[in-house]
């Protein structure tokens, strides 16, 4: 082939249920916002173990409580996660995510804080979480094929150059690999607003373009329409958006939709965390536009690698999916060069095409599944947000 694609193999983890990780992590899972502090304290004891504290998880229910379950028990489920210690404030929800995570096949062990103290907690889970460290140390990588990779997308801080430059270089990739047996994502519905006819357009079949414009169709009328004090509650486009050019959604939503690239078409659209369960192809995520929620998300659904555009530059990370940044704005790359991996301003120079582009994101891609750090990995960078449908009871 002609393309970076012809000779790339990465190597990763097979799990134990087939999946291929490009990390391994032994995650300490908190079930709800009480549980944190337990979490961070095991983490603290065991040297290697991540932490991954969050907001939510008392008094809800319905679907809201559904997702809580679905990006939680995602989240430990992911390839890039070896083992999972969970704690919890009590013993069935924390079991409900721990049987959950074990269907995989991987190791998982629950913890809960009622009738024994953060002490005793602590201690117990601290014992497992090194046990799972000291195991997780000796398992091996093995030679893949870039099939086995699911690859996610999202941009963020998007201006002019995103849609001319960074975004298509995504776009590109996938029209590379997705023909190659990749699984990829893409979503953010609120910022297809103007471009959904686009959108709905690339679906693979009707009835896949119906299911996809009822999805952006209730977001529109049931969270944008019903809350919102302007157009788009002041958020879309953002302040940084409308700083690098762009003054309308729809402006922003032409160079969204650049990231599926000119020949990708996507087989299914996905409810929030949900795994796709198609087969091989590009999906569609109902997701937030903010970074944080919907790469947290993407990782749910088990994504392994996350591709991230940005024009006036984001520095999104996440906890155990290495997040790749691009960016064709020159300005970006001299002024924020530490959060970059991979400088697409050649594009806008006329020193690089949008395929040669493509190709130094599918090499980026292949290093950072064969163990190069990401800048947001380097910096730090843990963001981890949970999607909360509406208030708890």
């Amino acid at each position: 082939m002609s393309d970076a694609t012809g000779n790339l193999r990465v190597s990763g983890w097979r799990r134990e249920n087939g999946r291929v990780g490009v990390r391994n992590h032994v995650l300490i899972l908190p079930l709800d916002d009480l549980s944190n502090a337990a979490c961070e304290a095991v983490a603290n004891n065991v040297k290697g173990t991540l932490a991954v504290p969050h907001a939510y998880g008392r008094l809800q229910f319905g679907e809201d409580l559904e997702l809580h379950f679905r990006t939680l028990i995602g989240t430990g489920s992911n390839p890039n996660v070896a083992a999972v210690v969970v704690i919890g404030i009590e013993p069935s929800w924390t079991g409900r995510v721990v049987e959950g995570i074990r269907k995989t096949g991987k190791p998982a062990e629950g913890f809960w804080i009622e009738q024994h103290g953060d002490f005793n907690t602590i201690a117990a889970a601290s014992r497992k979480a090194k046990e799972f460290l000291q195991w997780a140390s000796e398992l091996r990588r093995e030679e893949c094929d870039v099939s086995d990779l699911w690859i996610s997308t999202k941009c963020g801080e998007s201006d002019t150059t995103t849609g001319l430059s960074s975004c298509p270089t995504v776009g590109n990739m996938y029209d590379k690999l997705v023909p190659r047996g990749i699984y990829g994502v893409f979503g953010e519905t609120s910022e297809i607003t103007g471009g959904e006819h686009l959108a709905k357009a690339r679906a693979a079949r009707p009835e896949i373009a119906e299911k996809w414009y009822a999805m952006w169709k209730a977001y529109q009328d049931d969270v944008i329409e019903a809350h919102k004090t302007d157009d788009l509650s002041d958020s879309q486009p953002t302040k940084g958006n409308i700083e690098g050019g762009l003054t309308t959604i729809e402006e922003k939503a032409l160079g969204n939709l650049e990231k599926i690239g000119h020949n990708s078409r996507f087989i299914d659209a996905l409810e929030p965390a949900e795994a796709p369960a198609k087969g091989p192809g590009l999906y569609y995520m109902d997701t937030s536009s903010a970074a944080a929620e919907c790469v947290t998300l993407m990782a749910a659904a088990g994504f392994v690698v996350h591709t991230f555009p940005t024009g006036q530059g984001n520095v999104i990370g996440n906890p155990i999916v290495p997040v790749i940044k691009i960016s064709g704005n020159p300005r970006t790359v001299r002024t924020m060069p530490e959060h970059i991996d991979l400088d697409v301003s050649g594009v806008l120079r006329r020193e690089m095409t949008i395929p040669q582009a493509g190709d130094a994101l599918i090499d980026m891609i292949g290093r950072t599944a064969n163990g190069r750090l990401t800048a947001a990995e380097a910096l730090g960078h843990r963001e981890f947000v949970l999607t909360k449908l509406y208030r708890s009871a």
